[in-house]
């Protein structure tokens, strides 16, 4: 007759995982969400319209950062 193996502990439950980090808060250079970006544009002087773009640039550098790097 074999004898019995020594008793070896239970695994618990699995450790939580770090969720997806939430997105940035809104800045006040953000307008409204679903709002179209460029909307006045035409209204607007040619020259306010590189505050704009720049603006846009911004927000999108922000947002894309959030990306996980693969």
């Amino acid at each position: 007759m074999t004898e019995p193996s020594p008793s070896r502990p239970v695994p618990g439950p699995p450790r939580p995982v770090p969720g997806p980090t939430p997105p940035p808060a809104p800045s006040a250079d953000d307008p409204p969400a679903g709002g179209d970006r460029f909307a006045d544009l035409d209204e607007q002087p040619v020259a306010e319209h590189v505050a704009v773009f720049e603006t846009e640039h911004s927000r999108l550098q922000r947002e894309l950062g959030t990306i996980d790097q693969l």
